[in-house]
Parts: structure tokens; sequence; C-alpha cells
């Protein structure tokens, strides 16, 4: 295991998570009509998912098994190994779609949903970036 690219992308991970806390506006109509700020979110909340999987593909490539088949199943394959709990995987399952359409039908972002997701689900990162580090000790 690469501890030292995974504590860089652990650092990246959270640099972006503050960055969307700092960001995110206090009301959800706010953001609907601020393309910077949809723009500064979307942009680093995909980017925190996709920390998250790089992150999860590194771990698992450590693991025996085979490797998974999708961008969400990295997650479900550390919660069989004991690494996150089953129920954060699920959670993190879900941003991969939230990523998938930020990254590929921006026009169709729901900013109500994405305001809920950054004032109420940032510390799903935290939680995994936590059982990461402490796998990492």
């Amino acid at each position: 295991m690469d501890r030292e690219m995974i504590a860089e992308k652990l650092e990246s991970l959270r640099r972006c998570v503050q960055r969307v806390a700092d960001k995110c506006p206090p009301d959800a109509e706010i953001l609907s009509h601020d393309f910077d700020l949809q723009d500064i979110i979307a942009l680093n909340l995909s980017r925190a998912v996709q920390l998250c999987v790089d992150i999860s593909a590194h771990l698992i490539s450590d693991l025996d098994g085979p490797p998974p088949d999708t961008m969400g199943e990295t997650f479900h394959a550390l919660s069989r190994e004991g690494i996150i709990p089953g129920a954060l995987a699920d959670r993190l399952r879900k941003a991969v779609g939230f990523r998938n359409i930020a990254v590929h039908n921006y026009e169709a972002i729901n900013w109500t949903i994405v305001h809920s997701i950054a004032r109420h689900r940032l510390g799903d990162f935290s939680e995994f970036a936590t059982a990461v580090a402490t796998r990492m000790q």
C-alpha cells in the first residue's frame, strides 16, 4: 500500500470537502441561481467522490479477490472487508451516481438535492477518511 499517495489523496479530499462547506449558501434557492457557486460545489463534490473511489481502488488492490466491476462496488468491497461500515458504503455508492450526473449530464442536476448533499452529507467523506486513516495505522 502506498501510504504517501493515500495521505495525499486524503488531504485533497479534505480540501474539497472544506471548499464545499465554505461556499455552500444557506439556501438552495441561492445555489440554483448562482452559476459560480454551482461550479465550485459540483466540481468539488465530484472530486471528493472520485478521490474516495481512487483511494478505495488502491486499498482493494492489496486485498484478495476480484476487483469490483463499478465505482460504486468499490465501497461495498471495502465494507465486506470491514474497512468501512455498510451504511457508509451505500451512501458513497449513491454519491457515485451524483458524480456521474455532474460529470456527464451537468444540465440535469437538481440544485436543491446538491444543496442538501452539501449541507447534510459532507460527513460521509470525513467518515470515509477516518476509516481509511485508521486502516493505514
